[in-house]
């Protein structure tokens, strides 16, 4: 516990309501100076303020500006705003003691605020107006300075102001960002300015960190949050450093690899104790490959290897997340054995010296499969034969052209009794008469076939396209609620 040794006295009254909330002999705090006008501060001394970055039961900021004695507080949910166009939620909370403008510990679980404690950031201050329902200051300090202004907006909370313009530097988060893509391809003739990353088999993710919160998309912005709430857990690592991540969540099978079928257990789930529950059974982590954006900066014009180098300086290890490797050091040809030994998907190799091009399919990025995957689009289903009669027995496959959907076959293996039936549900809500496939389909198919309209998409394995562009030896690996029919396009 921290004590500064020139704290002032301070009345009672103004540290009762911090006093009742706190058990000295149960929390670090301090408590205030006690002996009436001991140790009073030089008048001619600056004002001080301290940040504190809090990690309670939700991370936020505490703000404290020295007054009277005390340090008057206010809790930031998302901290100081950097923009004049983004005004920031500031809670009024009691009063503070002015030594614990030194503090930082851990508050003891079960005793109010618990949590840790760390200075963000301390320094001096200017009083520019300090009236009931404003407070104007300057602030000097490392991490924050400039003009702010603290407004109430009822009787608890107020919004914190910057007045003061953004640094040079500043340009707002993006609301959204379309992520790069790869082309289906070969390993280069030469590994001279190409980095390799092993291909991960999971959902593709935008990561959008502001403040210690988190938003999370697909490729296609659909929220992923409330699927995968382990991804709050960057939001807490990465505390008030803004950021863009790009990445991959992915689940482990029984053999510890990467699994999308694995991971497509957790995809469709909405019930929050369902949710809850794989959390724990198939656990989801986010892994970090690229970054877009930090601390007020846009990364996506910098090379591969700049934008590399600051998402590792970031330190994204943890039980949630990780950042996994970037080769430069080894050929193509030995990463490819490698992820091939390990049983992943592959590799996908990017040009050192490119930017990040959003929403683009270039060929600074190139996928290399060690086995053939391919996203289809749903147009229709069959019924399940012998002990699976009243069931699902096999989908209907196309790929979007500029004809309209083309059949690529169907695919009948790789399900659980249990995917046959939720899909059986969700085809149903679907149907119509006529089929959707610009292509025909056989007699025998086109009389048990069950047409439904072509929004859904999913995955299948397969060994090769035959002769006639058909699926030969599909399996299905899972629906791909991250995907859209229109972006689905014949990979191989």
């Amino acid at each position: 516990m921290a004590r500064a040794k020139d704290a002032p006295a301070t009345p009672p009254s103004k540290l009762s309501t911090y006093r009742a909330k706190r058990d000295p002999e149960r929390t670090p705090e301090p408590m205030g100076a006690s002996q009436k006008n001991a140790n009073a501060k030089n008048k001619a001394q600056p004002l001080t303020f301290v940040i504190q970055e809090h990690h309670a039961r939700a991370l936020h900021w505490d703000f404290r500006l020295e007054r009277d004695g005390v340090l008057v507080s206010w809790a930031l949910p998302k901290g100081l705003p950097m923009d004049p166009d983004t005004n920031h939620l500031a809670v009024h909370v009691e009063d503070h003691p002015f030594d614990y403008g030194k503090f930082e510990g851990t508050i003891p679980k079960g005793e109010y605020g618990a949590g840790q404690v760390t200075i963000w950031d301390h320094g001096t201050y200017d009083t520019e107006k300090w009236r009931t329902n404003e407070v104007m200051v300057v602030l000097h300090g490392k991490r924050a300075s400039g003009r702010y202004v603290l407004f109430p907006i009822d009787e608890k909370n107020w919004m914190i102001h910057r007045m003061d313009p953004a640094p040079a530097y500043f340009e707002a988060m993006p609301q959204h960002v379309k992520p790069m893509l790869a082309l289906a391809g070969e390993l280069p003739k030469k590994d001279a300015g190409w980095a390799y990353e092993f291909k991960w088999d999971g959902v593709r993710a935008l990561v959008y960190v502001d403040g210690g919160r988190v938003r999370a998309f697909t490729r296609n912005d659909k929220s992923l949050l409330s699927t995968f709430p382990e991804l709050r857990d960057i939001g807490l690592h990465l505390g008030s450093r803004s950021a863009i991540l790009d990445g991959e969540i992915v689940a482990l099978d029984h053999d510890n690899r990467p699994n999308f079928s694995t991971l497509s257990t957790r995809l469709h789930v909405t019930s929050k104790p369902a949710i809850e529950k794989l959390r724990h059974s198939t656990p989801a982590s986010f892994f970090a490959f690229d970054l877009l954006y930090l601390e007020g900066r846009s990364m996506m014009d910098l090379s591969y290897d700049n934008r590399r180098s600051a998402l590792v300086s970031l330190k994204l290890q943890g039980e949630t997340f990780a950042t996994p490797p970037s080769i430069t050091n080894t050929s193509g040809a030995k990463v490819l054995d490698i992820s091939r030994e390990r049983g992943f998907e592959g590799v996908v190799i990017k040009r050192r010296d490119s930017r990040y091009s959003p929403g683009s399919r270039s060929g600074n990025w190139v996928k290399v499969k060690n086995f053939f995957t391919q996203e289809v689009v749903i147009g229709g289903w069959t019924e399940g034969k012998g002990e699976r009669e009243g069931s699902l027995g096999a989908l209907l496959l196309g790929i979007p052209t500029k004809e309209g959907l083309e059949y690529v076959g169907k695919v009948g293996t790789g399900f659980t009794a249990a995917n046959r039936k939720e899909l059986l549900v969700r085809l149903r809500a679907l149907a119509r008469k006529s089929t959707p496939f610009s292509t025909p389909l056989g007699r025998g198919e086109t009389a048990l076939a069950h047409f439904v309209r072509p929004t859904m998409v999913g995955e299948v394995q397969f060994a090769e396209w035959t002769n006639d562009g058909n699926l030969r030896q599909p399996s299905w690996r899972g629906v791909r609620s991250d995907k859209v029919a229109k972006d689905v396009v014949r990979e191989s």
